[in-house]
Protein backbone atom coordinates (compact mmCIF):
# COMPACT_ATOMS: atom_id res chain seq x y z
CA UNK A 1 0.00 0.00 0.00
CA UNK A 2 1.45 3.45 -0.35
CA UNK A 3 3.83 4.21 -3.21
CA UNK A 4 6.48 1.51 -2.87
CA UNK A 5 5.67 0.40 -6.41
CA UNK A 6 4.36 3.33 -8.44
CA UNK A 7 3.53 1.11 -11.42
CA UNK A 8 1.10 -0.97 -9.40
CA UNK A 9 -0.43 1.16 -6.68
CA UNK A 10 -3.80 -0.13 -5.53
CA UNK A 11 -4.42 1.89 -2.35
CA UNK A 12 -5.65 5.42 -3.00
CA UNK A 13 -3.31 8.03 -1.46
CA UNK A 14 -6.24 9.87 0.13
CA UNK A 15 -7.33 6.65 1.84
CA UNK A 16 -3.86 6.14 3.33
CA UNK A 17 -3.77 9.75 4.50
CA UNK A 18 -7.21 9.44 6.13
CA UNK A 19 -6.15 6.47 8.27
CA UNK A 20 -2.76 8.01 9.00
CA UNK A 21 -4.60 10.86 10.72
CA UNK A 22 -6.28 8.31 12.99
CA UNK A 23 -3.11 6.35 13.80
CA UNK A 24 -2.43 7.72 17.28
CA UNK A 25 -5.95 6.87 18.42
CA UNK A 26 -5.99 3.35 16.96
CA UNK A 27 -5.35 1.47 20.20
CA UNK A 28 -7.86 3.46 22.27
CA UNK A 29 -10.92 1.18 22.74
CA UNK A 30 -13.08 4.23 23.45
CA UNK A 31 -11.53 6.39 20.73
CA UNK A 32 -12.35 7.02 17.09
CA UNK A 33 -11.52 3.41 16.19
CA UNK A 34 -13.76 1.89 18.88
CA UNK A 35 -15.77 0.03 16.23
CA UNK A 36 -12.65 -1.94 15.23
CA UNK A 37 -12.06 -3.04 18.81
CA UNK A 38 -15.64 -4.29 18.98
CA UNK A 39 -15.51 -6.26 15.73
CA UNK A 40 -11.99 -7.64 16.17
CA UNK A 41 -12.94 -10.53 18.52
CA UNK A 42 -15.58 -11.60 15.97
CA UNK A 43 -13.01 -11.60 13.17
CA UNK A 44 -10.56 -13.52 15.34
CA UNK A 45 -13.22 -16.14 16.15
CA UNK A 46 -13.63 -16.79 12.42
CA UNK A 47 -9.87 -16.73 11.80
CA UNK A 48 -9.22 -19.21 14.61
CA UNK A 49 -11.92 -21.59 13.35
CA UNK A 50 -10.51 -21.29 9.81
CA UNK A 51 -6.99 -22.09 11.06
CA UNK A 52 -8.16 -25.20 12.90
CA UNK A 53 -10.24 -26.39 9.94
CA UNK A 54 -7.55 -25.72 7.32
CA UNK A 55 -4.70 -27.40 9.16
CA UNK A 56 -6.83 -29.94 11.04
CA UNK A 57 -5.64 -28.45 14.32
CA UNK A 58 -6.68 -28.93 17.92
CA UNK A 59 -9.19 -26.19 18.93
CA UNK A 60 -7.75 -26.38 22.45
CA UNK A 61 -4.22 -25.50 21.29
CA UNK A 62 -2.99 -22.15 22.60
CA UNK A 63 -0.56 -21.63 19.72
CA UNK A 64 -1.99 -23.29 16.59
CA UNK A 65 0.21 -21.17 14.30
CA UNK A 66 3.53 -22.27 15.80
CA UNK A 67 6.03 -22.78 12.96
CA UNK A 68 3.87 -20.86 10.47
CA UNK A 69 4.26 -17.43 8.90
CA UNK A 70 1.45 -14.88 8.70
CA UNK A 71 1.00 -11.65 6.74
CA UNK A 72 -1.64 -9.01 7.51
CA UNK A 73 -2.15 -6.65 4.57
CA UNK A 74 -3.50 -3.24 5.54
CA UNK A 75 -2.56 -3.96 9.14
CA UNK A 76 -3.36 -0.55 10.58
CA UNK A 77 -1.89 -0.34 14.07
CA UNK A 78 -1.74 -4.13 14.48
CA UNK A 79 -5.14 -5.20 15.84
CA UNK A 80 -4.96 -8.48 13.90
CA UNK A 81 -1.17 -8.88 13.87
CA UNK A 82 -0.89 -9.02 17.65
CA UNK A 83 -3.39 -11.86 18.22
CA UNK A 84 -1.83 -13.80 15.32
CA UNK A 85 1.56 -13.46 17.03
CA UNK A 86 0.03 -14.70 20.29
CA UNK A 87 -1.28 -17.72 18.36
CA UNK A 88 2.34 -18.57 17.59
CA UNK A 89 2.85 -17.17 14.08
CA UNK A 90 5.89 -15.31 12.77
CA UNK A 91 3.97 -12.19 11.75
CA UNK A 92 4.55 -9.47 9.17
CA UNK A 93 2.24 -6.46 8.94
CA UNK A 94 2.12 -4.19 5.87
CA UNK A 95 0.25 -0.89 5.65
CA UNK A 96 0.06 2.07 3.29
CA UNK A 97 0.54 4.45 6.20
CA UNK A 98 3.98 4.88 7.77
CA UNK A 99 2.24 6.46 10.76
CA UNK A 100 0.17 3.31 11.32
CA UNK A 101 3.25 1.12 11.06
CA UNK A 102 5.10 3.28 13.59
CA UNK A 103 2.25 3.07 16.09
CA UNK A 104 1.92 -0.69 15.48
CA UNK A 105 5.63 -1.34 16.06
CA UNK A 106 5.69 0.71 19.27
CA UNK A 107 2.62 -1.07 20.64
CA UNK A 108 3.96 -4.53 19.79
CA UNK A 109 7.31 -3.78 21.40
CA UNK A 110 5.59 -2.54 24.55
CA UNK A 111 3.67 -5.82 24.66
CA UNK A 112 6.78 -7.95 24.16
CA UNK A 113 5.71 -9.15 20.71
CA UNK A 114 8.21 -9.65 17.88
CA UNK A 115 6.29 -8.50 14.80
CA UNK A 116 7.83 -7.20 11.57
CA UNK A 117 6.04 -4.11 10.29
CA UNK A 118 6.60 -2.54 6.88
CA UNK A 119 5.12 0.51 5.17
CA UNK A 120 4.40 0.31 1.46
CA UNK A 121 2.46 -1.40 -1.31
CA UNK A 122 2.48 -5.16 -0.84
CA UNK A 123 3.33 -5.70 -4.52
CA UNK A 124 6.49 -3.62 -4.15
CA UNK A 125 7.89 -5.39 -1.08
CA UNK A 126 10.24 -8.35 -1.39
CA UNK A 127 8.74 -10.39 1.45
CA UNK A 128 8.09 -13.82 -0.08
CA UNK A 129 5.04 -15.95 0.65
CA UNK A 130 3.15 -16.82 3.83
CA UNK A 131 1.18 -19.73 5.25
CA UNK A 132 -1.60 -17.41 6.42
CA UNK A 133 -2.57 -14.12 4.77
CA UNK A 134 -5.20 -11.84 6.29
CA UNK A 135 -6.64 -8.55 5.02
CA UNK A 136 -9.63 -7.19 6.92
CA UNK A 137 -11.65 -4.14 5.91
CA UNK A 138 -9.12 -3.22 3.22
CA UNK A 139 -10.46 -4.15 -0.21
CA UNK A 140 -13.23 -1.53 0.01
CA UNK A 141 -10.47 1.14 0.09
CA UNK A 142 -8.74 -0.21 -3.02
CA UNK A 143 -8.98 1.39 -6.45
CA UNK A 144 -8.25 -1.72 -8.56
CA UNK A 145 -9.65 -4.68 -6.65
CA UNK A 146 -8.55 -7.35 -9.11
CA UNK A 147 -4.96 -6.08 -9.15
CA UNK A 148 -4.96 -5.99 -5.36
CA UNK A 149 -6.25 -9.56 -5.10
CA UNK A 150 -3.61 -10.71 -7.59
CA UNK A 151 -1.00 -9.20 -5.24
CA UNK A 152 -2.66 -10.93 -2.27
CA UNK A 153 -2.72 -14.30 -4.06
CA UNK A 154 0.97 -13.92 -4.94
CA UNK A 155 1.77 -13.68 -1.22
CA UNK A 156 -0.09 -16.89 -0.33
CA UNK A 157 2.15 -19.95 -0.10
CA UNK A 158 1.07 -23.27 -1.64
CA UNK A 159 -1.32 -24.90 0.82
CA UNK A 160 -1.83 -21.56 2.54
CA UNK A 161 -4.95 -19.98 4.01
CA UNK A 162 -6.39 -16.55 3.16
CA UNK A 163 -8.93 -14.67 5.33
CA UNK A 164 -10.53 -11.39 4.25
CA UNK A 165 -13.49 -9.32 5.42
CA UNK A 166 -15.33 -6.34 3.98
CA UNK A 167 -18.71 -4.56 4.06
CA UNK A 168 -21.37 -5.78 1.65
CA UNK A 169 -22.88 -3.37 -0.87
CA UNK A 170 -26.52 -3.40 0.21
CA UNK A 171 -29.25 -0.93 1.10
CA UNK A 172 -28.72 -1.86 4.76
CA UNK A 173 -24.98 -1.17 4.67
CA UNK A 174 -25.55 2.19 2.99
CA UNK A 175 -28.01 3.25 5.68
CA UNK A 176 -26.22 1.82 8.71
CA UNK A 177 -22.48 1.62 7.98
CA UNK A 178 -22.18 4.85 6.02
CA UNK A 179 -25.14 6.96 7.09
CA UNK A 180 -26.08 6.18 10.68
CA UNK A 181 -22.68 4.96 11.95
CA UNK A 182 -20.87 8.09 10.79
CA UNK A 183 -23.72 10.42 11.80
CA UNK A 184 -23.62 9.28 15.43
CA UNK A 185 -19.82 9.09 15.55
CA UNK A 186 -19.56 5.28 15.71
CA UNK A 187 -17.14 5.55 12.78
CA UNK A 188 -15.12 8.61 11.71
CA UNK A 189 -16.74 10.53 8.86
CA UNK A 190 -15.24 9.50 5.53
CA UNK A 191 -14.33 5.96 6.66
CA UNK A 192 -16.49 4.32 4.01
CA UNK A 193 -17.58 5.06 0.45
CA UNK A 194 -20.55 2.82 -0.30
CA UNK A 195 -19.94 2.64 -4.05
CA UNK A 196 -16.58 0.95 -3.32
CA UNK A 197 -18.20 -1.88 -1.36
CA UNK A 198 -18.17 -5.32 -2.98
CA UNK A 199 -20.80 -8.05 -2.81
CA UNK A 200 -19.87 -11.63 -1.80
CA UNK A 201 -20.64 -12.84 -5.30
CA UNK A 202 -18.37 -10.23 -6.88
CA UNK A 203 -15.66 -11.02 -4.34
CA UNK A 204 -15.77 -14.76 -5.04
CA UNK A 205 -15.65 -14.14 -8.80
CA UNK A 206 -12.57 -11.91 -8.46
CA UNK A 207 -10.86 -14.44 -6.20
CA UNK A 208 -11.54 -17.12 -8.81
CA UNK A 209 -9.92 -14.95 -11.48
CA UNK A 210 -6.67 -14.86 -9.45
CA UNK A 211 -6.68 -18.61 -8.82
CA UNK A 212 -8.31 -18.79 -5.38
CA UNK A 213 -11.44 -20.57 -4.17
CA UNK A 214 -13.57 -19.72 -1.16
CA UNK A 215 -13.71 -22.33 1.60
CA UNK A 216 -16.11 -20.67 4.03
CA UNK A 217 -18.04 -17.41 4.34
CA UNK A 218 -19.98 -15.88 7.24
CA UNK A 219 -21.79 -12.65 7.84
CA UNK A 220 -20.90 -10.26 10.66
CA UNK A 221 -24.12 -8.88 12.07
CA UNK A 222 -25.30 -6.81 15.02
CA UNK A 223 -28.16 -7.35 17.44
CA UNK A 224 -28.99 -5.77 20.78
CA UNK A 225 -28.82 -9.12 22.54
CA UNK A 226 -25.60 -10.44 20.96
CA UNK A 227 -23.81 -7.30 19.84
CA UNK A 228 -21.52 -7.98 16.88
CA UNK A 229 -21.41 -11.69 16.03
CA UNK A 230 -20.89 -14.21 13.24
CA UNK A 231 -24.18 -14.73 11.44
CA UNK A 232 -25.87 -16.21 8.40
CA UNK A 233 -26.85 -12.64 7.47
CA UNK A 234 -24.33 -10.93 5.19
CA UNK A 235 -26.40 -7.76 4.80
CA UNK A 236 -23.84 -5.52 6.52
CA UNK A 237 -20.47 -7.22 6.53
CA UNK A 238 -18.93 -10.61 5.78
CA UNK A 239 -15.71 -12.54 6.28
CA UNK A 240 -14.38 -15.39 4.14
CA UNK A 241 -11.58 -17.91 3.96
CA UNK A 242 -9.98 -19.07 0.71
CA UNK A 243 -7.13 -21.17 -0.69
CA UNK A 244 -5.39 -21.81 -3.98
CA UNK A 245 -7.47 -23.85 -6.41
CA UNK A 246 -6.42 -27.48 -6.76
Amino acid sequence: MGNANVSNVTIRPEEAAFFSDLARDWWNPQGKMASLHQVNPVRMEFIRDAIDAHWDGDPRSVKPLTGKTALDIGCGAGLVCEPLARLGAEVTGVDASAENVSVAATHAEAGGLDIRYMAGEVAGLDIGTFDLVTSVEVIEHVADKRAFLADVAARLAPGGLLVMSTPNRTVQSRLLLVGAAEAVGYMPKGTHHWSDFITPEEFEELLGEVGLEVIDRRGIAYSIGKGLHLSDSEALNYILSARHKD
